[in-house]
């Protein structure tokens, strides 16, 4: 485990496979060693919360996961949890990645089955907690989302483990940096950090440790409120 709580927060991690619908891509590895495991499979739990535990979502990542050499688990809510102890099944892993979806339904549901507390020990007792787009946003006070309809809307009621804002698919939706950028100018979101996809922002406890990418050219963002705007600042960035 490592020695901190530790969140690699992405807009990346997965991508169609070859002989698989999906497969985990350099950012869920770096995820993966990050947890420093030795001499035995390191466990990952995937969680399709954001999906509603898209039975087609969860065959497709079970899969990528036994592509990438895994001890998966999954973590389901719909209809009902699929395990007895949802916090202690966590508590067992190396790595607990969220898939995107509504961050919105994903919250809400988290906070009914108290997950939202579970993750939180999960965090603190050192299993690595990393995902995309929903599975980033999540572990922040909030950011953009089209859960609620194709305009996208501030969702500023995440877990808050971490006190910054998150901005994801920040080059490839074109009114997510402009929206972000005005959230943190008049306040609604704090600090706030933002990755283009393929990218991801890395958090040992709440601190910013660095930036990686999994692709070319995929770049990482810190905005700032100055006054009433929000200043950006593009992160150095290290390619996995």
């Amino acid at each position: 485990m490592p020695a901190e709580p530790t969140i690699l927060a992405t807009s990346g991690g997965l991508r169609p496979g070859e002989r698989t619908y999906f497969e985990f891509s350099e950012l869920t590895q770096f995820a993966v060693e990050l947890a420093g495991v030795t001499g035995r499979a390191p466990r990952l739990c995937t969680v399709a919360t954001a999906t509603g535990d898209n039975p087609h979502v969860l065959h497709a990542l079970a899969e990528a996961a036994r592509a990438a050499g895994y001890d998966h688990s999954h973590l389901q809510l719909f209809g009902m949890p699929n395990v007895a102890d949802p916090a202690e099944h966590l508590l067992g892993q190396d790595v607990v990645w969220v898939m995107g979806g509504s961050v919105a339904n994903l919250l809400a549901v988290w906070r009914v089955h108290r997950l939202d507390e579970a993750m939180r020990a999960a965090w603190q007792a050192g299993v690595v907690l990393t995902g995309v787009s929903a599975g980033s946003i999540c572990w922040h006070t909030g950011g953009t989302t089209d859960s609620f309809g194709p305009e996208l809307q501030p969702v500023t009621d995440g877990l808050g483990l971490l006190p910054y804002g998150n901005g994801v698919h920040y080059d490839a939706e074109e009114r997510r940096r402009p929206l972000m950028q005005r959230l943190v100018a008049d306040g609604t979101l704090p600090e706030s950090y933002c990755t283009d996809d393929g990218a991801g922002v890395l958090y040992r406890g709440t601190d910013f440790v660095e930036a990686v990418s999994e692709k070319e050219g995929a770049g990482a963002y810190h905005l700032v409120r100055d006054g009433d705007i929000a200043v950006e600042t593009a992160l150095p960035i290290r390619r996995l």
